[in-house]
């Protein structure tokens, strides 16, 4: 079974040694998935996304490409990391729900799951806030990661 890497021999936290680790290209793709009532979906199509307090999508892309690059700032044991590169992608699937892809990428010993985590969930939480007015019933019903290469082991969910 595999340890948790951030305790050390006497259970306390650590920043993981990435010191032996290869720099390598790697990358990850995160998911959020928000469903907004319907009549404020509909409310929101038919203003394009719009509201006084600008493009929702725009601004929830800026928000989750700035929080994806503070990720240490917010994630005590991360590694403090210079992004080659982040997107947040955002679309409404079939079911009528905001599908967040935020994927980040980098050259490096240690891998940007979180970065690309955390960059898909303040995207999700900027959209709840800039919605928030319209109801509370707003729902963040999946984060998680899609799919990462480049380290010891990649991932790709099924």
């Amino acid at each position: 079974m595999a340890k948790l890497s951030h305790l050390n021999k006497k259970s306390q936290p650590v920043i993981v040694d990435v010191g032996a680790k290869k720099v390598t290209h790697r990358k990850a793709t995160a998911r959020a998935i928000i469903v907004l009532p319907r009549p404020v979906l509909q409310a929101l199509q038919k203003e394009g996304f719009k509201t006084k307090k600008g493009s929702i999508f725009q601004v929830a892309i800026i928000a989750g490409i700035m929080a994806a690059k503070k990720t240490s700032d917010l994630i005590p044991l991360c590694h403090p990391l210079a992004l080659g590169n982040c997107s947040i992608d955002i679309e409404l699937n079939s079911q009528n729900e905001i599908v967040i892809l935020s994927t980040a990428s980098i050259e490096a010993k240690t891998g940007v799951e979180m970065e690309a985590l955390t960059g898909a969930s303040i995207a999700a939480l900027t959209i709840y806030d800039m919605c928030k007015a319209l109801s509370h019933n707003i729902v963040i019903k999946e984060i998680c990661l899609v799919e990462k290469t480049g380290g010891k082991n990649d991932f790709k969910r099924k």
